[in-house]
């Protein structure tokens, strides 16, 4: 299996703090998620200056919209530079597959992954939501619909990884949040795993934010991170 990437999460307020945190951490990680926090404070422009420093971007906006408004917040998004970008599976089938099809018009095509349940929802949540199916059933099902449409791959938890990438193989990309190493503090998240654990079931790219922003030393905390997912 190919060596799973660090994705370090940009989960700051504004443009100054994420650059600052690019030029600090090891020049092996090479992607850097932008979410809704950065981008909505500062918009596409820091997507280029991420890329302007030799890196790439995985843009976390999980679009879920109408198929036409997703179609062209994919070409925009593509535009920009975005490696990889998130839609939302619950967007349904339509807006799948025209978010697949406008990627594929691209000059440069970003990678899509569907978003099936986030990481901070557990079987309770989901009830709540009208949805009776554990959480393991309802990511089989929304990864099989998003994949049918043309999707590159899924967001999922640690403890999904090994049963979708037995199921859908080694050609889909399996984007997993959720990383905590072994004593950490999980903070809002429920389905979590340590980098380790997430390298062994089977994750293209183990996404870690907090673990790293909040350490004392972020730069020791991405190369304990890094060491241990090459074990």
């Amino acid at each position: 299996m190919p060596r799973s990437e660090l994705i370090v999460a940009l989960d700051v307020v504004g443009a100054a703090e994420a650059l600052s945190m690019v030029d600090r951490l090891p020049p092996e990680v090479s992607w850097y998620k932008i979410g809704l926090e950065l981008f909505c404070a500062e918009g596409p422009a820091v997507i280029q200056a991420v890329r302007a420093r030799g890196k790439n971007v995985f843009l976390d906006l999980k679009l879920h919209d109408i198929p036409r408004t997703v179609e062209r917040a994919i070409l925009s998004a593509a535009r920009h530079g975005a490696g990889m970008l998130t839609v939302h599976a619950a967007g349904g089938r339509a807006m799948l597959k025209a978010a697949a099809d406008a990627a594929r018009r691209c000059p440069q095509p970003p990678r899509l992954i569907a978003v099936t349940t986030l990481t901070s929802l557990d079987q309770r949540d989901l009830a709540d939501l009208g949805i009776m199916r554990p959480p393991q059933v309802h990511v089989m099902s929304m990864a099989d619909m998003a994949l049918k449409q043309g999707i590159h791959g899924m967001v999922c938890s640690p403890q999904e990884v090994e049963s979708l990438r037995a199921r859908f193989g080694s050609r889909t990309l399996l984007v997993t949040p959720g990383i905590r190493p072994a004593g950490s503090d999980p903070g809002d998240q429920k389905r979590v795993a340590t980098p380790s654990a997430a390298v062994r079931a089977g994750a293209d790219f183990l996404v870690v934010g907090r673990p790293i922003l909040e350490a004392p030393d972020p730069v020791t905390a991405a190369r304990a991170i890094l060491k241990e997912m090459a074990v």
